[in-house]
Protein backbone atom coordinates (compact mmCIF):
# COMPACT_ATOMS: atom_id res chain seq x y z
CA UNK A 1 0.00 0.00 0.00
CA UNK A 2 1.45 3.67 -0.89
CA UNK A 3 -1.47 5.76 -0.46
CA UNK A 4 -4.59 6.35 1.89
CA UNK A 5 -7.48 5.37 0.54
CA UNK A 6 -9.02 8.30 2.16
CA UNK A 7 -7.04 11.53 1.68
CA UNK A 8 -4.28 9.87 -1.60
CA UNK A 9 -1.60 10.90 0.95
CA UNK A 10 1.25 8.68 1.44
CA UNK A 11 1.50 5.73 3.82
CA UNK A 12 3.42 4.52 6.00
CA UNK A 13 4.45 1.34 7.91
CA UNK A 14 4.18 1.86 11.71
CA UNK A 15 2.33 0.86 14.32
CA UNK A 16 -0.18 3.36 15.55
CA UNK A 17 -0.75 3.99 19.39
CA UNK A 18 -2.53 1.79 21.66
CA UNK A 19 -1.88 -1.41 18.77
CA UNK A 20 0.64 -4.02 18.48
CA UNK A 21 1.54 -4.43 15.23
CA UNK A 22 2.38 -2.53 11.91
CA UNK A 23 -0.46 -0.85 10.00
CA UNK A 24 -0.46 1.19 7.17
CA UNK A 25 -0.89 4.85 8.84
CA UNK A 26 -1.39 7.89 6.65
CA UNK A 27 1.05 10.73 7.06
CA UNK A 28 -1.78 13.46 6.03
CA UNK A 29 -4.75 12.42 7.75
CA UNK A 30 -3.81 9.79 10.47
CA UNK A 31 -5.73 7.14 8.80
CA UNK A 32 -4.93 3.65 9.88
CA UNK A 33 -5.58 1.20 7.04
CA UNK A 34 -6.47 -2.65 8.29
CA UNK A 35 -5.54 -5.86 6.30
CA UNK A 36 -7.39 -8.56 7.51
CA UNK A 37 -7.20 -11.97 5.99
CA UNK A 38 -9.31 -13.15 2.26
CA UNK A 39 -12.82 -15.12 3.70
CA UNK A 40 -12.93 -18.20 0.84
CA UNK A 41 -15.95 -20.23 1.00
CA UNK A 42 -16.57 -23.63 -1.18
CA UNK A 43 -18.32 -26.90 -0.73
CA UNK A 44 -17.77 -30.47 -1.54
CA UNK A 45 -21.04 -30.86 -3.49
CA UNK A 46 -22.22 -34.70 -3.84
CA UNK A 47 -24.41 -36.42 -6.65
CA UNK A 48 -25.63 -39.81 -5.76
CA UNK A 49 -22.03 -40.84 -3.88
CA UNK A 50 -19.93 -39.12 -6.27
CA UNK A 51 -18.34 -35.60 -5.96
CA UNK A 52 -18.43 -32.56 -8.12
CA UNK A 53 -14.68 -30.86 -8.88
CA UNK A 54 -14.15 -28.30 -11.41
CA UNK A 55 -10.82 -27.98 -13.16
CA UNK A 56 -9.27 -24.73 -13.03
CA UNK A 57 -8.88 -22.48 -16.16
CA UNK A 58 -7.68 -19.59 -14.32
CA UNK A 59 -4.29 -19.38 -12.83
CA UNK A 60 -3.27 -20.45 -10.01
CA UNK A 61 -2.64 -23.50 -10.80
CA UNK A 62 -4.58 -23.87 -13.95
CA UNK A 63 -5.50 -27.46 -15.10
CA UNK A 64 -5.72 -28.64 -11.44
CA UNK A 65 -8.96 -29.78 -9.81
CA UNK A 66 -10.66 -28.04 -7.43
CA UNK A 67 -13.60 -28.37 -5.66
CA UNK A 68 -16.18 -24.89 -6.17
CA UNK A 69 -14.87 -21.95 -4.48
CA UNK A 70 -13.71 -18.32 -3.86
CA UNK A 71 -13.90 -14.93 -2.37
CA UNK A 72 -16.55 -14.33 -0.21
CA UNK A 73 -17.96 -10.59 -1.57
CA UNK A 74 -19.09 -8.19 0.89
CA UNK A 75 -22.81 -8.21 1.42
CA UNK A 76 -22.93 -11.94 0.57
CA UNK A 77 -23.76 -14.92 3.63
CA UNK A 78 -21.14 -17.62 3.65
CA UNK A 79 -24.21 -19.44 2.22
CA UNK A 80 -25.30 -17.17 -0.73
CA UNK A 81 -21.16 -16.82 -1.34
CA UNK A 82 -21.29 -20.67 -1.29
CA UNK A 83 -24.13 -21.12 -3.43
CA UNK A 84 -22.73 -18.35 -6.47
CA UNK A 85 -18.99 -19.74 -6.35
CA UNK A 86 -20.54 -23.30 -7.42
CA UNK A 87 -22.88 -21.75 -9.80
CA UNK A 88 -20.26 -19.63 -11.38
CA UNK A 89 -17.61 -22.63 -11.58
CA UNK A 90 -19.82 -25.57 -12.35
CA UNK A 91 -23.46 -23.87 -13.08
CA UNK A 92 -24.72 -26.46 -10.71
CA UNK A 93 -27.34 -25.45 -7.47
CA UNK A 94 -27.63 -27.07 -4.44
CA UNK A 95 -30.25 -27.70 -1.93
CA UNK A 96 -28.73 -27.79 1.94
CA UNK A 97 -25.46 -26.36 3.08
CA UNK A 98 -24.01 -28.15 5.84
CA UNK A 99 -20.76 -26.71 7.65
CA UNK A 100 -17.77 -29.02 7.41
CA UNK A 101 -14.32 -27.68 7.40
CA UNK A 102 -12.83 -24.23 9.17
CA UNK A 103 -8.68 -23.86 7.31
CA UNK A 104 -6.71 -21.28 8.37
CA UNK A 105 -4.39 -20.76 5.81
CA UNK A 106 -2.00 -18.37 7.77
CA UNK A 107 0.91 -18.07 5.11
CA UNK A 108 -1.82 -16.67 2.59
CA UNK A 109 -3.51 -14.79 4.79
CA UNK A 110 -7.01 -16.91 4.16
CA UNK A 111 -9.68 -18.55 6.18
CA UNK A 112 -11.38 -21.17 4.24
CA UNK A 113 -14.94 -22.24 5.44
CA UNK A 114 -16.30 -25.20 3.37
CA UNK A 115 -19.51 -26.72 3.83
CA UNK A 116 -21.22 -29.82 2.48
CA UNK A 117 -23.77 -30.01 0.19
CA UNK A 118 -25.79 -32.13 -2.18
CA UNK A 119 -26.25 -31.00 -5.66
CA UNK A 120 -30.51 -30.28 -6.69
CA UNK A 121 -29.47 -32.42 -10.17
CA UNK A 122 -26.76 -33.45 -11.81
CA UNK A 123 -26.82 -30.97 -14.64
CA UNK A 124 -23.49 -29.04 -14.71
CA UNK A 125 -22.63 -26.14 -16.97
CA UNK A 126 -18.83 -24.78 -16.49
CA UNK A 127 -18.29 -20.84 -16.50
CA UNK A 128 -15.28 -19.16 -17.68
CA UNK A 129 -13.18 -19.85 -14.58
CA UNK A 130 -13.29 -23.53 -15.65
CA UNK A 131 -12.36 -25.76 -17.85
CA UNK A 132 -14.24 -28.69 -17.33
CA UNK A 133 -17.05 -29.98 -14.40
CA UNK A 134 -17.48 -33.56 -13.75
CA UNK A 135 -18.69 -36.03 -11.01
CA UNK A 136 -16.21 -38.28 -9.44
CA UNK A 137 -16.66 -41.86 -7.76
CA UNK A 138 -14.34 -41.65 -4.60
CA UNK A 139 -11.76 -43.99 -6.31
CA UNK A 140 -11.22 -41.80 -9.37
CA UNK A 141 -10.34 -38.08 -7.52
CA UNK A 142 -7.68 -36.96 -9.49
CA UNK A 143 -5.38 -37.12 -5.84
CA UNK A 144 -2.20 -35.74 -8.01
CA UNK A 145 -4.05 -33.25 -9.98
CA UNK A 146 -5.59 -31.30 -7.18
CA UNK A 147 -4.87 -27.28 -7.02
CA UNK A 148 -4.46 -26.79 -3.47
CA UNK A 149 -3.62 -28.25 -0.06
CA UNK A 150 -6.36 -27.02 1.65
CA UNK A 151 -9.00 -28.77 -1.20
CA UNK A 152 -6.83 -32.30 -0.70
CA UNK A 153 -7.30 -32.18 2.96
CA UNK A 154 -10.82 -31.95 2.72
CA UNK A 155 -11.32 -34.28 0.35
CA UNK A 156 -8.84 -36.81 2.52
CA UNK A 157 -11.55 -35.61 5.17
CA UNK A 158 -14.31 -35.97 3.46
CA UNK A 159 -13.57 -39.64 2.52
CA UNK A 160 -12.58 -40.51 5.84
CA UNK A 161 -15.87 -39.27 7.48
CA UNK A 162 -17.84 -40.68 4.41
CA UNK A 163 -16.36 -44.04 5.54
CA UNK A 164 -17.23 -43.65 9.02
CA UNK A 165 -20.85 -42.13 8.60
CA UNK A 166 -20.06 -39.04 10.84
CA UNK A 167 -18.93 -35.84 9.64
CA UNK A 168 -18.00 -33.72 12.61
CA UNK A 169 -17.06 -29.78 12.12
CA UNK A 170 -13.33 -29.57 10.89
CA UNK A 171 -10.51 -27.02 12.12
CA UNK A 172 -7.22 -26.65 10.94
CA UNK A 173 -4.29 -24.80 10.14
CA UNK A 174 -2.93 -25.43 6.81
CA UNK A 175 0.80 -24.76 7.23
CA UNK A 176 2.14 -26.48 4.06
CA UNK A 177 3.43 -24.94 1.13
CA UNK A 178 1.58 -25.09 -2.59
CA UNK A 179 2.87 -28.00 -4.45
CA UNK A 180 5.31 -27.36 -7.40
CA UNK A 181 3.81 -28.45 -10.82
Amino acid sequence: MNFCAECGGPVALKTPPGDDRPRYVCSRCGAVHYQNPRVVVGCIPRWEGNILLCRRAIEPRQGRWTLPAGYLENGESLEQGTRRELWEEAGARALEMVPYGMYNLIRVNQVYLMFRTRLADDALDPGDETLEADLFPEERIPWGELAFPVIERTLERYCRDRASGAFPVHMEDIVTRMKED
